[in-house]
């Protein structure tokens, strides 16, 4: 139990002192409380401020060769022979995006979500999707010579149809396209 002395208070009249005691506490509490609510309600974190959306973003065409895209979000993109060669995508998210005739030779999609994208007839020669996941992507006639997808997460399907023009070896990581994929000889 708290004990609040009353001294300070004398001066006060009798008819204030019972409004002043309980409910001015609860009041400061109750606004400290909105106060710290509004703050982290409205306050963006600083992983979020680096990060970069081009959710439904029309980039069909643009050049992002060789920039740092780590993180970066493009989900539902239209990007149509866009340019993403030597950029860095690590841990980026592309889902249910067009990339059809894209260039990623030589990209880093390190542990990045490619889930349910168009990649029709797209460069990813050289590029490297260790740890990425593949899933439900549409790869058909992608270019794929020194590609690196050890421990990535592809459908067996779509490993079928790699394996079939899978060759080369990753210049950077140095691991040979079929034996990241699993081929059979």
């Amino acid at each position: 139990m708290i004990v609040i002395p009353l001294e300070p208070f004398k001066s006060i009249p009798s008819r204030l002192l019972g409004w002043i005691t309980i409910p001015l506490i609860l009041r400061v509490v109750v606004l400290v409380l909105l106060a710290w609510l509004w703050i982290l309600l409205s306050a963006t974190p600083v992983v979020a401020q680096e990060m970069k959306n081009y959710s439904h973003a029309q980039i069909e065409g643009q050049d992002f060769s060789n920039q740092n895209l780590e993180g970066y979000t493009f989900v539902a993109v239209e990007a149509r022979e866009t340019n993403f060669e030597g950029a860095n995508l690590k841990s980026s998210m592309l889902t249910k995006g067009n990339l059809l005739q894209a260039n990623l030779a030589g990209a880093n999609l390190e542990d990045a979500l490619v889930d349910r994208v168009t990649l029709y007839k797209a460069n990813l020669t050289n590029a490297n999707f260790t740890g990425a996941t593949l899933t439900n992507s549409i790869l058909d006639g992608t270019e794929i010579t020194g590609a690196d997808f050890t421990d990535a997460l592809v459908d067996r399907y779509t490993v079928k149809q790699l394996c079939d023009r899978a060759s080369g070896t990753n210049p950077v990581t140095g691991v040979d396209t079929r034996e990241s994929l699993g081929c059979r000889d």
